[in-house]
């Protein structure tokens, strides 16, 4: 079931809409055609009750406002890239620096910040949302037209699939991903640090200051890093360490096993308290794991709830950060003539 109603307006006057998916076993997702956003996500518990699990706002300003990219697409490129400079085919391309001296989610008007098309989609496993946007050249400083659609999709079986594609008329690079914030307890005044994670992968890319890596991969034995059993985030958040003082916390990327372009589980989250569980599959190579460092309060989300430190968590499957600087990371450009594809799916279950 898919509903239609008015979110609000843009200050030019342009119409946001939100959808409502609703799936066979009563697990519900909203998203708004503006940044292809999920603004809530309601999943149930052990005992079947309903919860919103993501954090987002209730109006449109909140989110043309927000400096948190809550439930966004972001791109052209999710994550950071060096001083906003890349170079590709021998010509050097400059980005805006919204990140300290850094490029992060595509810049000042990422696919966060703009009006996409919606097409609502009924299918057999569950519904769908088709959105489109088309990136004109030298947008944000990137070369190339993309085209870029999203589809969402709620199956029956309590999975949030996304579904994307990509195409350009001219070389360029492109590493879109989805930023929600997640927190399984359902109630947003509430931490992150006892949710219990496992990560599939076995290193890691350590970054600088500026939390950009240093090109180097990196094991996680005895490190903080060590998610490949299941572990509670908060055991070693909070360690002397020189990656987590960075970032204070958690933002880093995963370099995720068995890589070759196929869907593989790839994450898992537990929540004790409400038994909810997310499983994430993607395709990707790298997982960005972030702990919502830098939420402080400022942002007045959903139901007035003031969102602090550390309650919500990402998980952004793409390709590595600063890639494009990076010739031993994986490739993030995209030719003419050539079609991008991701799928990532969170999987939502109990026990």
């Amino acid at each position: 079931m898919i509903e239609k109603t008015l979110f609000g307006k843009l200050s030019d006057g342009r119409e946001v809409f939100k959808y409502s998916l609703k799936n066979n076993a009563g697990m519900r997702v909203e998203i708004i055609n503006y940044g292809a956003i999920v603004t809530n996500l309601y999943v149930k518990d052990r005992n079947g009750v309903l919860a919103d699990v993501v954090l987002g706002y209730d109006s449109v300003q909140g989110y043309v406002d927000g400096k948190s990219y809550f439930g966004a697409i972001v791109g052209r490129y999710g994550n950071r890239i060096a001083k906003g400079r890349f170079s590709l085919d021998g010509k050097k391309y400059q980005l805006p620096l919204n990140d300290g001296e850094n490029h992060l989610h595509g810049g000042i008007k990422g696919f966060n910040n703009v009006l996409w098309s919606a097409e609502p989609i009924e299918e057999e496993k569950g519904p769908s949302l088709k959105l489109t946007y088309v990136s004109p050249d030298g947008e944000e400083g990137y070369p190339g037209t993309v085209t870029i659609t999203v589809k969402y999709t709620l199956t029956n079986e309590n999975a949030l699939e996304i579904r994307y594609e990509g195409t350009t008329d001219k070389p360029t690079v492109f590493n879109p991903t989805h930023h929600s914030y997640f927190n399984l307890t359902g109630s947003m005044t509430k931490t992150i640090v006892d949710h219990q994670l496992m990560i599939s992968a076995d290193s890691t890319t350590p970054v600088v200051s500026g939390l950009i890596p240093d090109g180097t991969v990196v094991s996680v034995a005895n490190t903080p890093m060590d998610f490949r059993t299941s572990t509670r985030i908060g055991t070693h958040i909070g360690d002397h360490n020189e990656q987590l003082l960075f970032a204070k916390g958690y933002d880093h990327n995963w370099v995720l096993r068995d890589y070759n372009k196929q869907v593989r589980k790839v994450a898992e989250v537990y929540e004790p308290t409400t038994g909810r569980m997310l499983t994430m599959f993607t395709d990707q190579p790298g997982l960005q794991f972030y702990t919502g460092n830098f939420l402080d309060g400022t942002a007045k989300g959903k139901n007035g709830v003031a969102y602090q430190f550390r309650t919500g968590f990402c998980l952004e499957a793409q390709c590595y950060p600063d890639s494009p600087n990076k010739p031993n990371f994986p490739s993030a450009v995209l030719r003419p003539g050539t079609v991008y594809h991701q799928t990532t799916i969170y999987q939502f279950s109990t026990k």
